[in-house]
């Protein structure tokens, strides 16, 4: 039974259709990236799983439980943890306020500190700036501490909106290399993502959407062969 699972979904904001009948599904251990051009359907997509859009057909499974069922507050205690797109850390609150946050639902007081443990280990720079203010830091390290929050919930599945977003290619590089490490610690990803090129390095899996239909679902190898794929989003005539 595949983690995340969605079937038939289609989605509307009022009478737009920006979701036509998707279906995908994410196993237990996968990097599975999304990619397509700027209005897809990407983020539509994202926001559905994390119960911010309801699908007005078809259904989300959460290791085979609707979550249709539950308010977007309550995702995130069924297992789900979103990064959005531009990072959205607490601006006036310091790097562990943020990551305290992160762990608001959780009571288990000594595993909490164990999972921030493992953050500061994945992102030593966070352990050095645990006081600084959330909005003084640099935009990779905001997005580090995003991702890090994120993980303090602990989530089974990590949903990641263009991680990339704004930042430095010497830090794009970073922050994949860090979304290896969080996979290789056993979270399952999906990557929501336009550098076709990054996230076809770090993922298994990857499905193309172009204006809210799924076209091409293929292993990265076969995605990076792929002649419209090269064409589209790897700038290889």
């Amino acid at each position: 039974m595949p983690l995340l699972e969605i079937q038939n979904v289609h989605a509307y904001y009022g009478n737009i259709q920006a979701l036509k009948g998707i279906s995908l599904h994410v196993d237990q251990g996968e990097i599975v990236t999304l990619i397509g051009a700027n209005g897809a359907g990407k983020t539509t997509t994202l926001r559905v799983i994390s119960c911010l859009l309801k699908p007005r057909q078809g259904s989300v499974l959460l290791d085979g439980q609707d979550l249709s069922e539950f308010k977007a507050h309550q995702v995130v205690n069924q297992g789900v943890a979103m990064v959005p797109e531009g990072r959205g850390v607490f601006s006036k609150l310091s790097v562990m306020e943020n990551l305290e946050l992160g762990a608001y639902s959780r009571s288990d007081k000594a595993e909490i500190q164990e999972d921030l443990e493992r953050v500061f280990e994945i992102f030593p720079r966070l352990r050095e700036r645990r006081s600084q203010v959330g909005g003084t830091l640099s935009g990779g390290e905001q997005q580090m501490l995003s991702t890090a929050r994120a993980l303090m919930a602990r989530p089974s599945l990590l949903v990641m909106d263009e991680p990339s977003m704004g930042l430095a290619p010497v830090l794009i590089e970073s922050v994949f290399e860090s979304l290896i490490e969080i996979n290789k610690q056993g979270t399952t990803i999906l990557l929501v993502e336009q550098n076709a090129h990054m996230a076809l390095q770090v993922a298994t899996r990857g499905y193309v959407l172009q204006t809210g239909e799924i076209v091409l679902s293929d292993s990265v190898e076969g995605l990076r062969k792929n002649a419209m794929v090269q064409k589209a989003y790897l700038g290889i005539e």
